[in-house]
């Protein structure tokens, strides 16, 4: 009994050590410090320094290989850190220049704030060797580095260490009115040639969260949080260039499209110390990255990454439950692909634009003292309309887009342990005789207080109005999940359910509906280095699906993976495998309610490689294949990516894909109700891409992306989806051959050339092209895409931040 109780508290002491925290005391001072990385003022004098930090990768809990120390002071209007990363070979620190917000191979220092001290939400600031800043926003769902404030830095690199200096104003931040203020932080210090990064206070990898692990401040008395209003207005020009007319691509003439001019502005507004208006007005996204398209004969939409800049930062709250996707706002109008139902005999479709205007958008979002963290999203798009010419000449106009308001709410409240409980609202309301839609949704994540077990989950409801039918339509979806999260050992249970009338695509986005789903697994990870490894995480799982309406089986896979890191090379590899050792349906591919095709036993493998990217050439690797329990039926990829530092300015990454899917079957056509036509084709995909990026300073940068894609679907039979799920031979020949290529080029300039403000000079080139002729050689196929109707942009966009505290303070000193 002695040796039980001694035990325990063995483990209590293990467990309140575990929990310890560092403490450091910021202080205030009277006369702000000049921001120019030399810390060489009294203020920086006799203050309390962070010291003794701790490694979270390399060799997690040891002290960092060099010392480092921080002081922090603050006054009325900022806070002030002071960072001294001490290093014996300072000409051997990284510093390869970046854009912001982009880490590259380099050093890094930073510090990231919980002003709630809730252990999920903070606010980072990070600065590189060669003063590259980096800002992010933490949540529960992780990192947001898409979030940008306005703050300041210096850094110098001296004998022995290299000194940051940043300035953060409380316009940065968002904390409550309490006189008397207690924070979370932590202090990040990454020493790139030794693939190290450390914390002031340690974050252990084998326990959950990231926030919850940091320090705490003390000190930080009697501060108000300014009046936070900015505008950030802009000009913009474009000028398109049109070829029509499929000739050499030497000797392709291009005609002036048009030219456009667009004036808005961005405007910014603290409501109080807690909540932010956002707005913009009449915005303008023309120079956003291009979308990698790609040719899609699966019966599923194609989700697209959003690079709009409004949709992109400060955006971590209306995340919750993913139930917005943001590219609903402003995109495909809602009746693109019906317009086509419209055109009559003799009549030519003449334009049909594929995105809607947004006339502006607000967000107003933030979090109390207490945790209550919520956020309102309204959005209006004007109406879009198709034109169609008739055997006349005239033209009609077609409405594929109603005026459209979209709007989202949310209620987070974060509680203890690393735990929340969220309400989510989405709406979207259209004009005229267009169905509305509704979905409601909760989630929730309560965990113990040694953050090591988690029970969460989630409940939506979707409604649509206006359908037509006496009563709303009606959907639901839940999800519920256990599991153990700190430790080497770990594992985790899921049981989710979606109605067959649950859709909340209109704002949101959802594969697949009409499915109950269980799966689960265990890892088992070691964090700190052993043998010749580094680390090792494992994983060995399995997934059962089954449809909800009727209750029939659908899939089963076991599935396991594997990745290391080796010690001295500092090699990352990995591997996967999927075995579906049962036949399985598919009940989907057929587009066609209560129809699937049997999908035979399979089993998929999957190998990567990626050298170390402090040499100046590096090298990624990837290898999959999965093999059919069918004749000569296999599907198999790989790619090959070289990543070239020539300097510390300029950096290449050139990508090569490539993509066999032999003897693939997939649906085909309808031509009668009952008559399902699938085909056996082979799908060929090539994917190269290039990246180039030029860092003059690190306010100026010149970038270029180039992606050609080019996949094929060769038809070799077709046949007949029989009621039992086989395929039968069919007397049907139609021609459904495919040859797709989508050619993209972006060039861009962006010169900082001010606090928030910018000007961005681009180039991008199109080309779309879809043919039924199959090319077998891709030069050949490359010759006839750029000889294809292709779409040149360039347009230059000038934006400047106006701060209300800054035009005042300047306005005092004259």
């Amino acid at each position: 009994m002695r040796y039980i109780i001694l035990f325990f508290i063995f483990i209590a002491l293990n467990n309140v050590h575990a929990q310890e925290k560092k403490n450091l005391h910021a202080h205030r001072i009277l006369q702000s410090p000049r921001i120019d990385g030399v810390l060489d003022e009294e203020a920086w004098i006799d203050v309390s320094i962070a010291r003794d930090f701790i490694q979270n990768e390399l060799k997690p809990g040891n002290l960092c290989s060099q010392p480092t120390e921080v002081k922090l002071l603050y006054d009325d209007q900022a806070l002030y850190i002071g960072a001294t990363l001490y290093d014996v070979s300072p000409d051997s620190i990284l510093r390869e220049l970046s854009k912001r917000d982009t880490e590259g191979n380099t050093d890094l220092f930073g510090i990231i704030i919980d002003t709630y001290q809730d252990g999920i939400n903070a606010f980072g600031f990070f600065v590189t060797p060669s003063g590259v800043q980096l800002d992010a926003r933490y949540s529960s769902n992780g990192q947001d580095m898409e979030w940008n404030a306005v703050w300041e830095s210096k850094v110098q690199i001296n004998e022995n260490s290299w000194v940051v200096e940043l300035k953060i104003p409380y316009s940065a931040l968002r904390f409550s009115k309490a006189e008397i203020q207690i924070w979370g932080v932590n202090f990040i210090r990454r020493i790139r040639r030794h693939r190290e990064t450390s914390f002031w206070n340690h974050i252990d990898p084998a326990r959950d969260g990231f926030v919850n692990q940091f320090g705490v401040l003390t000190g930080i008395e009697k501060i108000v949080s300014p009046i936070r209003l900015s505008l950030t207005p802009y000009i913009s020009g474009y000028t398109n260039f049109v070829s029509t007319e499929k000739r050499n691509f030497l000797n392709k003439t291009s005609v002036l499209s048009a030219t456009t001019f667009n004036a808005g502005a961005d405007i910014k507004y603290g409501i109080n110390e807690s909540f932010t208006l956002d707005m913009t007005l009449v915005p303008d996204f023309g120079q956003v990255q291009s979308d990698n398209l790609v040719l899609n004969l699966s019966p599923f939409e194609i989700q697209f990454n959003d690079f709009r800049p409004f949709f992109t930062e400060g955006t971590e709250l209306f995340n919750r439950g993913g139930l917005f996707y943001t590219r609903r706002v402003g995109g495909e109008p809602f009746g693109y692909y019906s317009v086509n139902n419209e055109v009559k005999e003799g009549e030519k479709l003449i334009t049909n634009p594929s995105t809607t205007q947004m006339v502006n958008a607000t967000k107003v979002s933030g979090r109390t003292s207490s945790g209550l963290g919520i956020g309102i999203f309204n959005a209006t798009t004007l109406n879009a309309f198709a034109t169609i010419e008739d055997t006349e000449g005239e033209l009609r106009n077609v409405l594929t887009s109603p005026l459209t308001n979209y709007n989202v709410v949310v209620f987070d409240q974060s509680l203890k342990n690393n735990s929340y409980v969220s309400f989510v609202n989405t709406n979207v309301l259209r004009e005229g005789s267009y169905y509305d839609a509704n979905v409601t949704g909760a989630q929730f994540r309560l965990m113990d207080k040694t953050v090591t077990y988690a029970f969460g989950g989630n409940a939506n409801l979707s409604q649509k109005y206006n359908t037509g039918l006496i009563k709303p339509v009606l959907g639901m979806a839940y999800d519920v999940n256990f599991a153990k999260t700190s430790g080497n050992f770990l594992y985790y249970l899921n049981q989710g359910l979606k109605s067959d009338t649950y859709n909340p695509n209109d704002l949101g986005f959802l594969m697949m509906n009409n499915q109950v789903t269980y799966y689960g697994g265990m890892e088992y990870n070691i964090y700190k280095p052993f043998w010749k490894l580094n680390n090792i995480f494992t994983n060995l799982g399995f997934y059962y699906s089954q449809l909800y309406q009727p209750n029939v089986f659908q899939d089963f896979n076991i599935n396991g993976s594997v990745r290391t890191t080796i010690t001295k090379k500092f090699l990352s590899t990995g591997m996967n495998i999927k075995l579906e050792p049962i036949v399985t349906y598919d009940y989907f591919e057929a587009r066609t309610p209560g129809r699937f095709y049997v999908l035979p036993e399979n089993i998929n493998g999957g190998y990567w490689i990626s050298s170390d990217y402090r040499k100046k050439l590096a090298l990624d690797i990837n290898a999959a294949a999965t093999k059919f329990n069918e004749t000569d039926r296999i599907n198999y990829n790989y790619s090959i990516s070289p990543r070239f530092r020539a300097s510390n300015k300029l950096f290449f990454v050139f990508s090569y894909y490539y993509e066999n899917k032999k003897n693939d079957v997939g649906y085909v056509s309808k031509p009668e109700e009952k008559r399902i036509i699938f085909g056996i084709r082979n799908v060929q995909t090539v994917i190269n891409t290039l990246t180039t990026t030029y860092t003059f300073t690190n306010r100026m940068s010149l970038s270029l992306r180039g992606r050609h894609y080019w996949s094929k679907a060769e038809y070799m039979d077709f046949k007949l989806l029989a009621d039992d799920g086989t395929l039968k031979n069919d007397i049907y020949k139609e021609h459904n051959n495919v040859n797709f290529n989508a050619f993209n080029i972006d060039l861009v300039y962006v010169w900082n050339f001010a606090p928030g403000s910018e000007m961005t000079l681009v180039w991008k080139n199109a080309i779309l092209n879809r043919e039924a002729e199959i090319h077998r050689n891709y030069y050949n196929n490359l010759k006839n895409t750029l000889e294809s109707p292709e779409l040149n942009s360039i347009s230059i966009k000038l934006l400047y931040y106006l701060d209300y505290l800054t035009i005042k303070s300047a306005a005092k000193r004259k």
